[in-house]
């Protein structure tokens, strides 16, 4: 080889050989998976600003009646957006005059709408769940022989081995029930009762109260005593409950501990995922009847009891306690929480990121507030139809706050009246004018619908709702079964 040919080679062949060796470090870097975000959450909500062009959001009105910041509480003043969007009409305008409509047009596009700018997207590579049931136990829960099991359900993190995701659940039923009995699944610890092999309860030395206010027994034993089962799912076990755990729980893993995207789920909906994949193992079990499985939440899991109700059409039943601002309450309403309170550093890992556009004072986009919000709270409730669901609230004397605004809530419920009656079920009796309804008096009952209301003298608990609701479930579910 000459002077010149081997001059030549020299300066090619590097030439030749980089891609080959580019290619072999992009594979290999391909398979290390990236460390998770380590963020506090204001950093990660100071992200999201960021991606949305948001410089400036407005501060939500203070929970302290004394404080100069407090919340409204002024009807005259509380409906600054009184129209809300249409419930029945397309957004062609047409409007939706049968079931089919419905089902084929117009539910797709608020389920988009709530997707995209409120609670965030299930993506479509969300994980696998396995259930092992790891302890099965037998014994007394209060005077009634039950069977209590602990499950695990083991989320497959195969495409990210840095995130462990273990959803705890249990399951208690009559022992003495010959078939497959109704269960009510409950967002709640988790864990067994202390009476089956459980923990303690936390800061407890004795064991846990055995009524709820009013001298009923807990709903656990009631739902016993009826030919019920309950289970009890840990959201904490799913996903944290802070903007710091995003990059963890199952949507760290999914996102394999880098940031949310505007459109990725929030917390709200990854429990709702939750409670879905542990209805897949109710669905497995023969002492249950999976087609009479209903959910329940109080406060923050009672917002996730009605998302989990809305987007899983197989839950054939909902009790939603005392859920407020994104649960059963109007967005559009300016009394107590408001949309600000929701897009703040506290609350907003509940929600998309999306949903922060609309707490924006000052932005790429401009501004926006809960009058430009898609959807609101009747659609929400709208999408549980024709489902049996009760909408439980208590009283501010007794701790169940006015920053849940009870009226917002009922006004929510009257607007989701018409789609309960194009489904063939019956609404809460009233008329359609939710600007004009107001709702019954304390421990007037509206239970003789698939939609029903009860606002009970108690606080913020649903338990002395539950000797309503179970009738009214028994009655509905045994109708829908016949």
């Amino acid at each position: 080889m000459n002077l010149f040919a081997r001059t030549l080679w020299l300066v090619v062949l590097p030439v030749v050989l980089a891609p080959a060796a580019i290619l072999r470090g992009q594979q290999s870097s391909a398979h290390v998976a990236p460390e998770p975000r380590a963020w506090t959450t204001a950093e990660d909500h100071q992200n999201m600003m960021a991606q949305l062009g948001i410089r400036k959001l407005r501060p939500g009105p203070s929970g302290n009646e004394s404080a100069p910041d407090q919340a409204n509480y002024d009807e005259s003043t509380a409906n600054p957006f009184p129209n809300l969007p249409e419930v029945l009409a397309l957004k062609n305008g047409a409007s939706v005059t049968t079931a089919d409509m419905w089902w084929k047009q117009r539910r797709p596009e608020i389920v988009e709408d709530f997707d995209r700018e409120v609670l965030g997207r299930v993506p479509s590579n969300a994980p696998k769940v396995t259930w092992s049931v790891v302890n099965t136990t037998q014994g007394l829960l209060g005077s009634y022989r039950v069977i209590g099991k602990q499950l695990v359900g083991h989320v497959d993190n195969s495409s990210y081995p840095t995130t462990s995701v273990e959803i705890q659940m249990t399951l208690v039923t009559p022992s003495d029930v010959v078939g497959p009995v109704p269960v009510m699944m409950m967002f709640g610890s988790g864990v067994l009762p202390q009476a089956l092999g459980g923990p303690a309860p936390a800061g407890r030395g004795g064991p846990p109260p055995a009524a709820v206010a009013g001298g009923d027994p807990p709903a656990t034993e009631q739902l016993i005593a009826a030919g019920w089962g309950f289970a009890s799912i840990s959201p904490a076990s799913i996903q944290a409950d802070n903007g710091a755990g995003l990059t963890k729980g199952v949507i760290g893993l999914v996102n394999k501990g880098q940031p949310r995207k505007p459109d990725d789920w929030g917390s709200l909906r990854a429990w709702a995922w939750g409670a879905s994949r542990g209805l897949d193992y109710l669905e497995t079990d023969k002492g249950v009847d999976a087609t009479r499985v209903g959910i329940e939440g109080v406060s923050r899991y009672g917002k996730a009891a009605l998302v989990t109700m809305a987007f899983d059409t197989r839950f054939a039943v909902v009790l939603v306690g005392s859920s407020g601002e994104g649960g059963a309450k109007l967005h559009r309403r300016n009394w107590g929480e408001q949309v600000e309170n929701l897009t703040g550093a506290g609350e907003y890992h509940w929600m998309a990121g999306n949903f922060m556009k609309y707490g924006a004072a000052e932005a790429d986009f401009g501004s926006r507030n809960a009058g430009d919000i898609p959807v609101d709270a009747h659609q929400l409730i709208a999408l549980c139809a024709p489902r049996p669901t009760f909408i439980s609230y208590g009283v501010p004397e007794k701790g169940d706050s006015k920053w849940l605004d009870h009226q917002g809530s009922y006004m929510a419920a009257v607007a989701a009246g018409p789609v309960f009656r194009l489904l063939g079920a019956k609404d809460l009796g009233s008329s359609d004018d939710y600007k004009a309804e107001r709702m019954p008096a304390v421990n007037v009952s509206r239970l003789d619908g698939h939609l029903a209301w009860r606002q009970h003298d108690g606080g913020h608990t649903d338990g002395p709702n539950w000797k309503h609701f179970i009738p009214w479930a028994n009655r509905l579910l045994t109708r829908a079964a016949k």
